[in-house]
């Protein structure tokens, strides 16, 4: 009776929060108002479309410090953006994949108008003189593209002085190596010396600085994790190129070839950039930790991995002489085409392995669940493509003429079947750039060349252009079956690493709960810097 008496207590009254923001971050239901609700279903919306990122300043206005860490990290693991790592991880290797595909079809689109429009002689010279300045391009940019994949993932704060640097590098040894190609042109290309008059010597040495930024932007967008714009900006480059092409034929320019490829470059540069300074580089700047430290010893990672790239594109470059000075002009070409063919499944697989750098760059705690993710599905898509190309040589060289078909179908067949091995090698070789193994960046691609040209030397006068497939498919099957081992041990050891530190958070959470010691904020995730040139953490 006495507790019926009793006044009975008021029920608390729901506090109606501002209409603005959404202050709790807490699974439903809420006491959100139902606007402030609305508000951050459509930003999530958004947030999961193809490049619908949110601007940092969006996301701070919806959730000013909510699943924020003081490191920039979701405290649910996520990146500070709110997109899952493991889906971009693919995403973005899909998209990458598809622009290298998309830009070297469009590429070769190009160039059968330009057998249309102009004389042979003049595609002649202006493939070559294109192809000098690409090349001498490759060679003053210093590998940087890929440098700055590996380490803008982490540089923070430190994003828009990394690429500017990489650019003003880039740019300035491209000049130097163009200038002194034009010195001695008369000694290495006769034929190019149209290249020496003033007009074209200025617009020979910018374009070759100029492609330099184009592949160190590439490299740029795809560290911040913006791989739409990579397509975007190639795909623009190909088409603007294609129709300004046209335009230059119709107006009988003679030098219409260069100058669209010129021009095209140059609006494709200027959009990208665009959108790199006044969106990505800020948005990915607002999105990392604020005590980010500038990156160490980019200059010695570029180097290394520099080299590799040389040794890779040797066997690339010699192979086809070896084959011309054994087979002469008709096997080179059959051979060289069958190898085109092939190398789109070689670039899309290291275009995207490039994902695997960003996103191990940026969480190496994870460095091994990505490669296996990685291996797992490019050896998946790679089993198709490997499939219909094999199934389908006959007929894919039919389309250039019976003599292709009836010499390149064989060796166009090894030659794909080298994709499954690339798969291995590219998720190594990846995995030793996120983990500065320097000497692994440099011997895999080393042993790699020398293999092919070796092979290549002893089968080649036997078995002609059968033998140049097989050296490739020796070759490739052999340094997959032996870096799978070295693959594994990588994997095995990250594990276990990853094990250890786990159960040393758990033990140090148990102690903090328990109250006998606080050893106070603890950042058990190894950063960039903390990763050694070996490749382990520090």
């Amino acid at each position: 009776m006495a507790s019926l008496l009793e006044h009975p207590r008021p029920r608390p009254r729901r506090r109606r929060p501002m209409a603005g923001t959404c202050p709790c971050p807490v699974a439903m239901p809420c006491d959100c108002s139902f606007r402030a609700l609305l508000r951050a279903r459509i930003r999530a919306v958004r947030a999961a479309l193809p490049g619908g990122a949110l601007p940092a300043r969006a996301r701070a206005a919806l959730h000013p410090t909510a699943g924020r860490q003081t490191d920039g990290r979701a405290t649910d693991g996520r990146p500070a953006d709110g997109r899952p790592r493991s889906d971009a991880l693919m995403r973005n290797g899909h998209v990458l994949a598809a622009s290298s595909i998309v830009a070297a079809g469009l590429g070769g689109f190009f160039w059968l108008l330009a057998t249309r429009y102009y004389a042979v002689e003049t595609v002649g010279r202006s493939y070559a003189a294109l192809s000098a300045a690409m090349f001498l391009s490759t060679l003053g940019s210093l590998n940087l593209g890929d440098a700055l994949v590996r380490f803008v993932p982490a540089a923070g704060r430190h994003t828009r002085s990394l690429v500017l640097r990489c650019y003003v590098i880039s740019i300035g040894f491209s000049a130097a190596v163009a200038v002194g190609f034009l010195l001695l042109i008369p000694l290495v290309a006769p034929d190019l010396v149209f290249l020496r008059g003033p007009v074209l010597a200025v617009a020979f040495v910018a374009a070759t600085a100029g492609y330099s930024v184009f592949v160190l932007q590439d490299g740029a967008l795809t560290g911040t994790r913006r791989t739409g714009w990579v397509l975007g900006e190639n795909a623009v480059f190909a088409v603007t190129k294609t129709v300004l092409l046209a335009a230059c034929a119709v107006l009988a320019v003679s030098s219409g070839i260069m100058l669209a490829w010129a021009a095209a470059m140059l609006i494709s540069i200027g959009l990208a950039n665009v959108v790199l300074f006044r969106r990505a580089v800020p948005d990915h700047q607002a999105a990392g930790p604020a005590d980010a430290e500038p990156p160490q010893r980019v200059l010695r990672w570029a180097g290394a991995d520099y080299l590799g790239n040389l040794f890779s594109f040797a066997s690339y470059s010699v192979v086809p002489l070896m084959v011309l000075a054994q087979l002469g002009p008709e096997g080179s070409a059959y051979y060289s085409l069958a190898f085109v063919i092939a190398e789109t499944l070689f670039v899309a697989t290291f275009s995207m392995g490039h994902s695997l750098v960003v996103e191990g760059a940026r969480d190496p705690q994870r460095l091994a669940e990505y490669a296996r993710r990685m291996l797992r599905h490019t050896g998946l898509l790679l089993a198709g493509a490997v499939l219909v190309i094999v199934a389908g040589a006959r007929l894919i060289l039919g389309v250039f003429g019976p003599a292709y078909a009836e010499h390149g179908t064989t060796v166009l067949r090894l030659m794909a079947l080298c994709a499954l091995p690339v798969a291995v090698i590219n998720v190594v070789i990846q995995m030793a750039r996120v983990r500065r193994a320097l000497p692994w960046m440099i011997g895999v691609r080393v042993a790699s060349s020398a293999m092919v040209i070796t092979l290549v030397a002893v089968l080649l006068p036997r078995y002609g252009l059968t033998g140049v497939g097989l050296a490739w498919l020796i070759a490739e099957y052999v340094l997959a079956a032996g870096l799978l081992l070295v693959l594994r041990g990588w994997l095995r050891t990250a594990d276990r690493t990853n094990t250890e530190r786990t159960g040393t958070d758990r033990t140090t959470t148990g102690r903090t709960t328990t109250g006998r010691t606080d050893p106070g904020p603890t950042n058990t995730k190894p950063t960039d810097t903390e990763l050694t040139e070996g490749g382990e953490p520090a």
